[in-house]
């Protein structure tokens, strides 16, 4: 099982990322997608979800409007865009999925910088 994340860099406060996380070695249709982050000196937080099967999606009140999680099951990936950064957005970025309790995978996380 992997999920790699990539897409993750320096932007301007006010530019946009886009964030790809690529999953291999299980039935990633089967499962929920979502994007964490964490930023230096706090806790992980959900940034947005995506479920199975109707796609319904979740996002934190702080990046509603802003940022827009999708997933694409003939690629196996998951995608984050996210417009209007700010520097509150800095963190590493981690694509977790999940099926049920028992199957619950994560990446190895991709740096968001926004500054000037």
């Amino acid at each position: 099982v992997q999920l790699v994340e990539s897409g993750g860099g320096l932007v301007q406060p006010g530019g946009s990322l886009r964030l790809s996380c690529a999953a291999s070695g299980f039935t990633f249709s089967n499962y929920a997608l979502s994007w964490y982050r964490q930023a230096p000196g706090k806790e992980r937080e959900l940034v947005a979800a995506i479920t199975v099967p109707g796609g319904t999606t979740n996002y934190a009140d702080s990046v509603k409007g802003r940022f827009t999680i999708s997933r694409d099951n003939a690629k196996n990936t998951v995608y984050l865009q996210m417009n209007s950064l700010k520097p509150e957005d800095t963190a590493v970025y981690y694509c977790r999925a999940n099926a049920g309790l028992l199957y619950n995978y994560w990446g190895q996380g991709t740096q968001v910088t926004v500054s000037s």
